[in-house]
C-alpha cells in the first residue's frame, strides 16, 4: 500500500482535506484514528460514513508494520525487528535523542561486502506506507523528531516511495526537513529529483574510501561514481538546501584506516559544506571485517578535526546487542528457516 492510496480510500469514503489530515496525523503521531482534539472529539467532527470505516483501516494500517520483537542497547537505543504485512521482516532503530532510522527495502542489491543486509540480496521494496508506518509504530514508544533513511536497503533503489514517505513526514508528521535525512550510495535520480521536491531532506552519502577502485571493492553494484564527482554534487546539494552533507565512513581496520585515505579526506572535504561521520565496524569475532583499535580512531577523528574537516564519531546502535544493520533480520530468518525443516513431512 503507497500513501496515495490511503489518501484516496479517505476520500472514497466522504473525508474532505481536513478530514483526511486529521486522520493522517493521529496515525502519524501513533494515535488512534479518532483521536481528537481537547474540545472537538471524533464523533462531532468526522462523517458518519468515515468513523463507521475507521476499525477497519485502523486495523490495516497496524498491519503494515507490527513490532516482531524490541532489543534495548545500553547506548539508549533500542533496533526494532518489525514484520510487515506479508511477513517480511525489517529492521528500525529507536536511537538517542528522538531519532529513528527506518528501512526502505527488505534487503539490499548493493551488496556492500561489509553489510549483512546486502548479504540477502534485493527481496522487495518497502512501499510509503510501510515506511511511514515505521514511523508511526515507533511513536507508541518514545517522541520522534528525526528520521533518518540509513537502515536495510537503499533508498534511490526505491526513489518514489522514499519521496512519498519524506513528503508526508516533512508536511503532515511535523518533522523538519533537515531532520528527514536520505542516505545514498549516489545516485545520479537522487541529484536530479531531491532539489525539485517541496521537502527537501538532509543527505548521507556513503563515502567509505576516497580511492575508486577500492570503492568499487566495497559497494560492488553501487554506481560508478567516483568520489570526488560525489562529494562535488554533494556540495551542490548543500549550498542550494542550506545545510551540510553527512558523509558516511564505515571504519575497517587495515583497509580505509590508513594515513592515505586521511589526507585524502582532507583533499576532497576541507572547505567543503560537510561533515565527516567515521562509523566504526560492528565487528563479530568471526567477521571478515574488523573495527580499528579504540586510539586509531581517536587519532583520526583528531588528525582530521584539527585540519578543518569536522568529524564525528558514529557507532552503530546496538553493539552490545550484536545488533548492526540485518543482523537482527538474518538470525530471525535462520530460526523461521530452521523450524521450517523440523517440521514432520
Amino acid at each position: 500500500m503507497r500513501i496515495p492510496e490511503i489518501q484516496q480510500r479517505l476520500a472514497d469514503l466522504g473525508a474532505n482535506p481536513r478530514h483526511a489530515g486529521r486522520i493522517v496525523r493521529a496515525w502519524l503521531k501513533g494515535l488512534p484514528l479518532d483521536s481528537g482534539r481537547r474540545h472537538q472529539q471524533a464523533e462531532n467532527f468526522l462523517p458518519l460514513s468515515v468513523r463507521e470505516a475507521l476499525p477497519a483501516l485502523s486495523e490495516q494500517l497496524a498491519g503494515l508494520a507490527r513490532l516482531r520483537s524490541e532489543h534495548p542497547a545500553a547506548d539508549g537505543s533500542a533496533r526494532l525487528l518489525v514484520e510487515l504485512n506479508d511477513s517480511q521482516m525489517v529492521e528500525s532503530v529507536l536511537l538517542p535523542r528522538d531519532g529513528l532510522c527506518v528501512s526502505t527495502q527488505v534487503g539490499c542489491a548493493v551488496g556492500c561486502v561489509f553489510c549483512m543486509t546486502g548479504k540477502s540480496g534485493l527481496l522487495r521494496q518497502v512501499s510509503s506506507a510501510e515506511i511511514v508506518a515505521q514511523v508511526a509504530l515507533a511513536r507508541r514508544f518514545r517522541p520522534v523528531k528525526k528520521v533518518v533513511f540509513m537502515g536495510m536497503g537503499e533508498p534511490a533503489h526505491n526513489l518514489d516511495n522514499v519521496l512519498e514517505a519524506i513528503d508526508l513526514l516533512g508536511t503532515e508528521g511535523g518533522i523538519g526537513h533537515k531532520n528527514l535525512v536520505f542516505s545514498t550510495v549516489g545516485d545520479m535520480r537522487v541529484f536530479e529529483r531531491l532539489p525539485q521536491q517541496r521537502v527537501k531532506p538532509g543527505l548521507a552519502l556513503s563515502l567509505h574510501t576516497t580511492d575508486a577502485a577500492l570503492r568499487e571493492k566495497l559497494l560492488p553494484r553501487a554506481p560508478k561514481i567516483a568520489p570526488q564527482e560525489l562529494v562535488e554534487l554533494g556540495e551542490a546539494y548543500a549550498r542550494q538546501v542550506g545545510y551540510p552533507i553527512q558523509y558516511q565512513w564505515t571504519l575497517l581496520k587495515g583497509i580505509n584506516d590508513s594515513q592515505e585515505e586521511m589526507d585524502g579526506i582532507l583533499r576532497l572535504l576541507k572547505g567543503r559544506y560537510a561533515v565527516m561521520n567515521l562509523i566504526p565496524y560492528n565487528s563479530l569475532e568471526m567477521d571478515d571485517y574488523q573495527r580499528p583499535d579504540g586510539e586509531r580512531i581517536v587519532q583520526m577523528v583528531r588528525y582530521l578535526h584539527s585540519r578543518g574537516v569536522l568529524t564525528k564519531v558514529r557507532n552503530s546502535a546496538g553493539q552490545d546487542i550484536d545488533g548492526g544493520c540485518g543482523q537482527l533480520r538474518a538470525r530471525a530468518v535462520d530460526v523461521v528457516n530452521t523450524r521450517r525443516l523440523r517440521k514432520p513431512a
